[in-house]
């Protein structure tokens, strides 16, 4: 495939990519906050702890045998046959060793309730590896409109038409746990529908050492990712309680529902065309840093604004039960720049044949993040918080300084981005809380939340407005590719040539 072709290729998989992401934001916002509302702070905490042992099973069940699916440069029957069988036979272990260890899991956290929940969750680690290879293949195909739609429709069915009705008739906690296994059936089904592949196992093949050498790789890098992203709930769970999980649990997956959409949007796509592009380091370098850019220069105001407004989204979305969530929805909101840059910067290192650098290069951060979190735990989830995003800021240097030494460039590449993307966070941070200390005396949080968003939107764009180059080449080239109606004023007030990446 030529240049252009895999160009447009890709833009086109990425629009599709952001316009069902941005749908499943508004879908999993609106089941989420239905559901914490219904449930509480101790059934999401219960669902919080088999959640983070699905996700841990699932590194092993749902993926390390597919991944290499999406990365060869070339791909037959066999390859697809081979990694099926043993995506097959390791989710058929994992969902049994994890429904062996619910028991004990329910004893070490101290709850009743997580030996059921591990053990329902069992079956979705189970149909999440069968699904693995035909999501892979979307991926690998850039069909990103058929996989947003499959996306969308199993959360819906799941979470809205299953979840919804349990908690509203008193199933508590398994309501949620339920509603995983339907997201997950839903998707194997319409995964395999989209794109069929060979079923027939094969267990041995020429290639097969290449395959396994990368799901080992892809374990061991999802292990430590575990670790770092879910260790502080699994101690808050040991130490605290349910109820502290789950307040600590309804911040995290609202601050990340724009991390993981974002990087649900830009990594698969970026991984996919890479994956194309190995032995084109330059044209590899130029959408790396045209996507970090987007990241510095358009996520950092808005995580800013979003911190600042953390307290009013709490008390609006989820009444008084959950209102120490906030101030550490607060910081975990300012981690959204670092989570993506780290995300978007992950598939450079596979990318470039450095695919056991994720791993490696982040354990220095668990050895000193597991103490420090167990440290503070006593304390309750709010040091938690404030260690959870020091590690996120530790990973994110990490893996984008590898990134730019295997793109043979340097900080100077992204620093002024950096530096553009923090003056807009503090200037759309400011007019947010001006706006929220106006608004405050009237003690409504709809009011403050509406003028501090409101101030902060319309400093970002005036900014856009009136000083467009203030947000960089890469930035505005990213923003007119993305809406086509804008590229018209940039283009009058401020072209934005192609840039040459320069070491």
């Amino acid at each position: 495939m030529s240049a252009s072709p895999l160009a447009a290729l890709a833009e086109r998989a990425l629009k599709w990519s952001a316009a069902t992401t941005i749908a499943r934001f508004v879908l999993q916002f609106v089941a989420q906050v239905a559901l914490a509302r219904l449930l509480g702070p101790g059934n999401f905490g219960v669902y919080g702890i088999g959640l983070a042992v699905l996700t841990f099973v699932g590194f092993l069940s749902g993926a390390s045998f597919s991944y290499s699916l999406m990365l060869a440069p070339r791909l037959s029957d066999e390859d697809i046959r081979f990694s099926f069988t043993w995506q097959l036979v390791a989710g058929v272990l994992s969902a049994i060793a994890m429904f062996a260890a619910a028991p004990a899991l329910a004893g070490f956290f101290g709850d009743p309730r997580v030996e059921p929940m591990v053990q329902v969750l069992s079956l979705a680690s189970l149909l999440i590896a069968a699904a693995a290879p035909a999501t892979y293949l979307l991926q690998r195909d850039l069909n990103f409109r058929v996989l947003g739609l499959v996306q969308l429709a199993s959360y819906a069915a799941g979470y809205l038409a299953v979840g919804v009705p349990l908690a509203l008739t008193g199933h508590g906690a398994m309501a949620l746990g339920i509603a995983c296994v339907v997201q997950s059936a839903v998707a194997l089904v319409l995964t395999y529908r989209a794109r069929p592949h060979p079923v027939r196992p094969l267990w041995r093949h020429a290639d097969g050492g290449d395959a396994l050498a990368t799901g080992r790789a892809v374990f061991l890098t999802n292990v430590v990712n575990w670790l770092l992203a879910n260790l502080d709930r699994v101690i808050i769970g040991r130490v605290l309680n349910a109820t502290s999980v789950g307040l600590f649990t309804v911040a995290y997956n609202l601050a990340s529902i724009p991390n993981t959409l974002l990087l649900g949007a830009l990594q698969p796509a970026f991984l996919a065309t890479g994956a194309r592009l190995q032995d084109d380091r330059q044209r590899l370098a130029q959408g790396w840093l045209l996507g970090l850019a987007s990241v510095l220069v358009l996520a950092l105001p808005v995580a800013a604004a979003l911190a600042v407004l953390a307290g009013d989204v709490v008390a609006l979305l989820y009444g008084p039960p959950w209102a120490a969530s906030g101030w550490v929805l607060a910081v975990l909101f300012l981690c959204l720049p670092a989570w993506a840059s780290w995300g978007l910067s992950t598939p450079v290192l596979w990318n470039t044949g450095r695919r056991q650098y994720e791993f490696l290069l982040q354990l220095p951060v668990l050895a000193v993040a597991a103490p420090l979190w167990w440290w503070l735990a006593p304390g309750g989830i709010v040091g938690i918080a404030l260690a959870s995003a020091c590690v996120v800021f530790a990973r994110s240097a990490v893996i984008v300084h590898a990134a730019l030494r295997a793109l043979g460039l340097r900080w100077g590449a992204v620093l002024p981005d950096l530096g553009r993307g923090l003056l807009l966070a503090l200037l759309c941070a400011g007019a947010a809380e001006a706006a929220r200390a106006a608004a405050a005396p009237l003690g409504l949080p709809l009011v403050s939340l509406a003028a501090g968003s409101l101030a902060a939107f319309g400093a970002g764009m005036a900014v856009l407005w009136l000083r467009p180059r203030a947000l960089g080449e890469d930035a505005l080239l990213a923003l007119s590719r993305l809406v086509p109606g804008l590229a018209r004023r940039l283009a009058a007030v401020a072209p934005v040539p192609p840039r040459e990446v320069a070491p």
